[in-house]
């Protein structure tokens, strides 16, 4: 009997094990792939990790991680040990609120936290960057430090300081020779829990950092917009040096003699290392801060070629602040909230509320002669006439990629509704997105997509709903890019952009923009009202739009360029015979999304959230 519990016991440990470290397992086989898939492998390699190398973004943000995960610890440390040790010798009324109170941080989910520390920063003035990150970090840690030194604390006998002293110690004597070596642990402890939650923060880094400063969690969420194994590579090698660090704490203690002058020798030595660190940040940072020619560009993630920020930094004797959104709302919180940003890339409707809440000022068109390059079908559209506040970047359009050897040529006639064929029941992804899932059922439904008729907005509802139980779709983001280049399903609703790279990498696909319309989408770049570098940020936009440079971002990211040349490039090199990359703008039932009400906003937004209920 021991022995059936025994083999079972090593048997549920296996399964944990697994559970637990098979992930990190992949992820480091998947650094050594020499495609870009993520599921697929096609040989070994080394070329993600000297793309890593040479990846100047990544640089930073490991030292922004690094900087920030020990200056916090440091500092939380001394101030939750102080903290802990007066509370101690405070009265029971007033630790017990304080208690409590130090409770709060820990149990707020860590978005609260982060909008309210943004709002903080923000109402008082002071700029986002490598400081509002420090403070923030700090915040959250020291909570963490008082909850693990004030245990060890209370066990001490409370006449120990007062025997030191009356022995002949000072307070500060007593506290260092007395208090604090029996406390130790607790410090150690929370040192590591602060450490720890900062290096591994990403919530609260991303709505309070700004001014292009960046911790690797940060760097990686932006990454995972489309296909980017440098994260593996990344992963890699945080994996082994977490490794190294662990055995090195484990296995040091053994080889090192104990003794006073040993343990005063580390000090010293961690003490000159953080003021190292320190000196390092205060002196890159603060030059950063003082750079009198600085452009703060901000553009959705994996959506440039950033070698042209380099470029664009030799040629104009600047520095590009360059940062990232998740999505066209995500930016415009960030901008309502007091953040401040010279160069915009939304998307058509998102431009069309800027313009009409006064974010933006108008372009002086004189200061951007490459416009003569851009394609007449791309100008003046409805959001923006006249193109008075934009730039067109990029633009594209909302289909269907099916696998050609899986959905019948026959079926393709069915537009839209080809999403609500049985045939394919379960092999099919939808886009985890509101307005794009509401487009297709307004069009399969024959109504326009900008409609706000309740009673349309409810067809379109009971559309979604009878094909999420009778299609049993997937609803996913950016991760749909990997999943169709090894085919794991046969069709997958996709932004065109997207689509010509996966057809790239999968001949077996083909893409389809249905007969009903379709969403015809433009990201222009526009620049603030609130710009404090007007002159540099027309020269940006017309940088951008420079044939060379054009096409250069253009292959690099895989969407369909607004400059003729890098159009006429692409479709006869890279994306030759991909239907994708030439967007289809001669169905008059095709439409741009305009500027909802935000009335009809949290309609749509209600529904789509009992769609995705089940």
């Amino acid at each position: 009997m021991k022995k059936k519990k025994s083999v079972f016991s090593r048997f549920y440990i296996l399964i944990c094990l697994a559970f637990f470290y098979l992930p990190i397992l992949v992820t480091m086989i998947f650094s050594f792939n020499s495609s870009k898939s993520l599921t697929r492998l096609t040989g070994f390699s080394l070329r993600w990790y000297k793309e890593l190398l040479t990846n100047m973004e990544i640089s930073k943000a490991v030292y922004v991680s690094v900087t920030i995960a020990l200056l916090s610890t440091l500092i939380s440390t001394v101030l939750g040990t102080i903290t802990a040790i007066g509370l101690s010798k405070s009265r029971k009324v007033v630790k017990e609120l304080l208690l409590n109170v130090n409770n709060l941080p820990i149990l707020n989910p860590d978005i609260v936290t982060a909008i309210g520390l943004m709002l903080l920063f923000s109402s008082i003035g002071i700029r986002k960057g490598y400081w509002t990150m420090l403070m923030a970090h700090i915040a959250f840690s020291t909570p963490y430090v008082i909850t693990s030194v004030y245990p060890k604390v209370r066990s001490l006998d409370p006449n120990l300081a007062n025997a030191a002293m009356d022995l002949g110690a000072t307070p500060f004597q007593a506290l260092i020779k007395v208090i604090l070596p029996m406390i130790k642990e607790g410090v150690f402890a929370g040192a590591l829990l602060a450490f720890t939650m900062s290096f591994d923060d990403f919530v609260i880094s991303y709505f309070v950092s700004g001014n292009g400063v960046k911790n690797i969690s940060i760097v990686v969420y932006n990454m995972t917009k489309r296909i980017n194994p440098t994260i593996n590579a990344l992963s890699t090698i945080v994996i082994v040096v977490i490794v190294v660090v662990l055995l090195i704490t484990n296995l040091l203690p053994r080889f090192l003699k104990k003794g006073k002058k040993r343990n005063q020798k580390k000090e010293r030595i961690l003490a000159a290392v953080l003021s190292v660190v320190l000196i390092a940040g205060l002196v890159k940072w603060g030059y950063a801060a003082n750079n009198s020619h600085v452009l703060k560009v901000y553009n959705a993630g994996e959506y440039m070629d950033l070698s042209l920020l380099d470029k664009f930094e030799e040629e104009n004797n600047c520095t590009v602040i360059y940062e990232t959104f998740e999505s066209n709302e995500m930016m415009y919180t960030k901008l309502a909230s007091g953040e401040e940003y010279d160069v915009l890339i939304p998307s058509d409707y998102m431009i069309e509320r800027l313009i009409r809440e006064e974010y933006l000022q108008a372009i002086d068109w004189k200061k951007i002669p490459n416009k003569s390059g851009l394609k007449e079908e791309v100008l003046n559209q409805s959001y923006d006439p006249g193109n008075r506040y934009g730039c067109p970047y990029f633009w594209g359009t909302v289909g269907i990629l099916y696998d050609t050897t899986v959905i019948d040529e026959e079926d393709l006639e069915q537009g839209w509704e080809l999403l609500k064929n049985q045939k394919y029941k379960g092999n099919l992804y939808m886009y985890d997105s509101e307005r794009d899932s509401f487009m297709i059922a307004m069009k399969a439904l024959g109504y326009s997509m900008n409609t706000t008729d309740e009673n349309e907005i409810n067809d379109a509802y009971n559309w979604l709903i009878e094909q999420r139980d009778t299609m049993e779709p997937i609803y996913a983001g950016d991760d749909v890019i990997d999943n169709m280049i090894s085919g794991n399903k046969a069709m997958a609703v996709v932004y065109s952009g997207d689509a010509a790279y996966i057809m790239s990498e999968n001949e077996n696909l083909e893409y389809l923009t249905p007969n009903q319309g379709t969403n015809i989408w433009y990201d222009s770049m526009v620049i603030t009202k609130d710009c404090s570098e007007v002159d540099l940020a027309h020269a940006f936009i017309n940088f951008m739009i420079a044939e060379e440079n054009a096409l250069s971002n253009t292959t690099e990211v895989g969407y369909t360029s607004t400059v003729q040349s890098a159009y006429d490039a692409m479709i006869v090199g890279d994306y030759e015979g991909i239907s994708a990359y030439i967007p289809e703008i001669d169905n008059p039932d095709s439409e741009i999304f305009g500027y909802q009400d935000p009335k009809v906003k949290q309609m749509y937004a209600d529904l789509w959230t009992k769609v995705k209920a089940q």
